[in-house]
């Protein structure tokens, strides 16, 4: 489990770890509506991550888990 920072910018959501100095885009997204937004996420650099299912309300920062690398 790591904390990870999550924002907007142009359309793109970017995944960030600050532990690692890691930023990465959200390539797929399993619920992506604003009311059910999280589930299984697929990374820039191919990781798939689990982000707690909820309102979209970014930026915010999450508790995500990491599935596969």
């Amino acid at each position: 489990m790591a904390k990870v920072m999550l924002r907007e910018n142009g359309g793109e959501i970017y995944f960030y770890i600050a532990k690692k100095d890691m930023e990465e885009t959200i390539s797929k997204i399993e619920f992506n509506s604003d009311e059910k937004w999280g589930g299984e996420v697929e990374l820039s650099n191919g990781e798939i991550w689990w982000i707690q299912p909820g309102v979209k309300d970014l930026p915010k920062e999450e508790v995500c888990k990491k599935l596969a690398d």
